[in-house]
This record gives structure tokens, sequence and C-alpha cells, in this order.
């Protein structure tokens, strides 16, 4: 059975000015206690469509020459709601 190790961040910060001479399909890294992403403008354009339809969308991060993306960053619509507390 695969593992998967799962990451929370405080925000995500996505970065569309990812070139393709930088061998990357995407790219992500920790930034404080945030996510950065960094895809192509083609991918942005794509990740603004679905959020604005609220679908699901997956980035697969790691370089072109590889066969499988090395890391996924999942946005994922959920129905559940919580209780947020603020001060």
């Amino acid at each position: 059975m695969p593992r998967f190790v799962v990451t929370g961040a405080s925000f995500v910060v996505f970065n569309g000015a990812l070139r393709p001479i930088s061998g990357m399909h995407a790219k992500c890294s920790m930034v404080e206690d945030g996510l950065m992403v960094q895809v192509s403008p083609e991918s942005m354009h794509q990740l603004k469509l679905s959020i604005s339809s609220a679908e699901d969308y997956s980035i697969g991060c790691g370089r072109l020459s590889g066969p499988d993306p090395e890391e996924w960053v999942i946005l994922k619509w959920v129905d559940e709601e919580k209780d947020v507390k603020t001060r």
C-alpha cells in the first residue's frame, strides 16, 4: 500500500511565472509556514478557471524529464462546513 505524506500550510501562494526553460512541470517549496507553488502561465490560467467554477485541480510538481511527478499539490473542494471562531 502506498504511503502519502500530507503537508499542512497556513497559506498558499500560486506563482504563474514558471518558464519552460526551467525543465519543471511545476515547483513547490515551503515558505515560512506556507507553500509556494510555481506553475506555467498556461497552468495558472487553468487553475483560475477551476477555482472560478469550484472544481478540483491537481498540480504535478517535478522535472519534465521524469516519468511521474515527484509531488502533487491538490486543490479539493469539500461540502463540509466548519465553525470558525474569530476573535
